[in-house]
C-alpha cells in the first residue's frame, strides 16, 4: 500500500509540474487573472469591434458595398423595385437604393460617443457573464445598452440626410411613379424608420464579426490582455 501511495504521489507531482509548466507559458506567466482584467479585456474587445468594424460603415459605400449590412428595400417596396426594373426604370431604382445606404453611412458617425459610454459601464459581473456567454454575448450586451439612444441619434440624421441629398424627392418620385401603374396597390412606407432600424442592425452585425474573431481565433487577440482573458473561454 505504501508503495502504491508513493507511486501515485510521484505521478501526481509530475503531472502538476507539467501543468504548471503549461500555465507558465501562458501570457502573464500563469498569474491569476483578476476581475478587473476580465472587465478591461471585454472593454478592449468591444472597442476593437467599434474601431475596426463600425468605423468602416461610415466610409463611402460602407453599407452599400458590404453584403453583410447592405440596406435593401423593405418588403413592401421590393415589388416597387421589380416593377420599375421590368418597365425599364432600373436606374431610378438603383439611385433610390444607393441613397438609403448613404443616409445610413452618415448616421453611423454619430454612434461613437454612445458606444464609449456603454463600454465604460461594463461591470465585473457583466464581464464574467459576457465572457462565458454566447459568441455574440458582448455584442448583445452593447445592443441592450445602446439601441434606444442610437435610434434617437440616428433617426434625425437619416431624415436630414434624405432631405440634403434629395432622397426624399427621389423616393417620392419613385413611389409616385409606381402608384400610377394600373392595378398596383399604392405604397407609402416610413423609410426613415426603416433605414434607421437597418442601420442599427448593420452596426451590431459588424461588432459581432469582430467579437467572433476574437473568441475563435487566437491570432485576433492582438494584445496580452485579450490573450489572457479569452483563454478562459477556450
Amino acid at each position: 500500500m505504501k508503495k502504491l501511495f508513493l507511486i501515485l504521489l510521484v505521478l501526481t507531482a509530475t503531472a502538476c509540474g507539467e501543468l504548471q509548466q503549461v500555465v507558465n507559458q501562458l501570457p502573464g506567466g500563469g498569474a491569476p487573472i483578476t476581475n478587473a482584467e476580465i472587465a478591461n479585456g471585454l472593454r478592449e474587445a468591444l472597442q476593437m469591434g467599434i474601431d475596426k468594424q463600425v468605423s468602416k460603415l461610415t466610409a463611402v459605400d460602407g453599407f452599400y458595398k458590404n453584403q453583410l449590412v447592405k440596406i435593401l428595400l423593405p418588403e413592401e417596396l421590393q415589388k416597387v423595385d421589380k416593377t420599375l426594373r421590368d418597365i425599364g426604370l432600373g436606374k431610378l431604382a438603383d439611385e433610390g437604393l444607393l441613397l438609403l445606404n448613404r443616409a445610413a453611412e452618415k448616421a453611423v458617425g454619430e454612434a461613437t460617443p454612445i458606444f464609449v459610454d456603454a463600454v465604460k459601464g461594463i461591470t465585473f459581473n457583466d464581464a464574467r457573464n459576457i465572457l462565458l456567454g454566447t459568441q455574440d454575448a458582448a455584442t448583445q450586451y452593447l445592443s441592450g445598452k445602446t439601441r434606444d439612444p442610437l435610434y434617437a441619434r440616428f433617426n434625425p440624421v437619416i431624415q436630414s440626410s434624405f432631405k440634403k441629398v434629395g432622397a426624399d424627392q427621389v423616393w417620392s418620385k419613385l413611389i409616385t411613379r409606381y402608384n400610377t401603374i394600373p392595378l398596383v396597390k399604392p405604397v407609402n412606407p416610413d423609410l426613415t424608420d426603416y433605414v434607421t432600424t437597418e442601420a442599427l442592425k448593420g452596426v451590431f452585425t459588424m461588432i459581432a464579426v469582430e467579437e467572433k474573431a476574437i473568441r475563435d481565433q487566437v491570432s485576433s487577440r492582438t494584445t496580452t490582455l485579450l490573450q489572457r482573458v479569452f483563454a478562459l473561454q477556450d
